[in-house]
């Protein structure tokens, strides 16, 4: 039996042991037809061997082929994204019949978001100097979001609302609250659905007490400053009464701004209701009785109301987004959050929690 498993199918074979025992060679057959027999054979394991190597360079070239293929479609995929990204944007020519100008408030307010500062302003005025936009109209569905990103935009705006007679008016979709709502309350007008969440006017900031967790753990947390309160908002260290006392007083001082940029905006049309200001979230048909939104009404109807029933035109002016850049934001954002790196927006939010 382990004669049987010590055979070489490779050295051993009729050809190799008719060659090798000169018992079995037939009566008659002299030392050529010997020697022609063991050519025969050798011949034979070397076109074996060869085969193999032949197959195995077939595999090789197979798998070079599908990597090769494989980057050139990538290849390809990438050249087809940048050309619909480059096709995509608009080209920005004047429409020749009157319309509304949209400009979209969409998603958390962020420098890192589509809703930044710089992309609203810059729909902003394009909206406003296109000749035949007769109102300039921010369409909001937002929870809110930065404050200062919040504050430029109100602060165009109003500039616009004080230096011009096309009326800038403020439509509240699903949602307007906090950042969004003080993005609003400088429009000449806002109308809001009857279900819309509106107001929310407050200032939050949200974090975490590890430091129980840590001692469990038995870490050690190692934090240099230079300043006594420089990482007093570190969610592993424990906060004195006094930074919890100074940053109320940051909470407040912001909120004060808030509260007096919405003033400015609406001025006698808010209601005296002590609550207004105390973060509560109205639904539109209750915004009314507190003079946080004019009228109810969606943007269809500010439409016809504006141009009319026949055939009405709007026009949206929000710059197109880079798919590219949007792509490497939400990579870096998941990269950073991951890595625990911190983020350069404040802490501070204008947002429902």
């Amino acid at each position: 039996m382990s004669d049987k498993k010590d055979r070489d199918p490779w050295t051993e074979g009729e050809g190799v042991a008719a060659s090798g025992d000169s018992s079995q060679v037939p009566a008659g057959d002299d030392a050529a037809a010997l020697r022609e027999r063991q050519r025969l054979a050798q011949v034979e394991m070397m076109d074996r061997w060869i085969g193999g190597v032949l197959a195995e360079q077939r595999r090789t070239r197979r798998w070079k082929l599908f990597f090769r293929f494989s980057f050139l479609l990538l290849f390809l995929t990438l050249v087809a994204l940048v050309a619909w990204a480059v096709l995509r944007v608009p080209m920005e020519t004047p429409a020749k019949e009157e319309h509304l100008g949209v400009v979209r408030v969409d998603g958390v307010i962020s420098q890192e978001s589509p809703a930044n500062a710089d992309r609203i302003i810059e729909g902003i005025r394009a909206a406003w100097d296109a000749e035949n936009s007769v109102a300039l109209v921010v369409d909001i569905d937002s929870p809110g979001g930065s404050p200062v990103q919040s504050q430029r935009i109100y602060d165009e705006l109003m500039r616009l609302r004080d230096s011009g007679d096309k009326p800038i008016i403020a439509v509240i979709e699903d949602i307007g609250a906090s950042g969004a709502y003080y993005i609003a309350s400088a429009a000449d007008e806002i109308v809001a659905a009857p279900a819309s969440l509106v107001g929310s006017i407050g200032v939050i900031y949200s974090g975490f007490g590890l430091e129980g967790a840590i001692e469990r753990l038995g870490v050690e947390r190692r934090v240099f400053t230079a300043g006594e309160n420089k990482a007093f908002l570190d969610p592993f260290t424990t906060i004195k009464p006094e930074q919890r006392e100074f940053w109320q007083s940051v909470l407040e001082t912001t909120h004060r701004q808030f509260i007096n940029d919405v003033k400015a905006g609406r001025g006698d049309r808010l209601g005296d209701d002590p609550r207004l200001f105390s973060g509560l979230v109205w639904t539109g048909e209750q915004a009314i009785d507190e003079g946080l939104v004019d009228r109810l009404g969606t943007i269809e109807g500010v439409l016809r109301e504006r141009l009319g029933d026949d055939d009405p035109q709007l026009k949206d002016y929000t710059p197109a987004q880079d798919p590219f850049e949007r792509l490497s934001r939400r990579f870096s954002d998941v990269a950073a959050e991951w890595l625990g790196v911190p983020q350069a927006s404040s802490p501070l939010r204008y947002q429902l929690p």
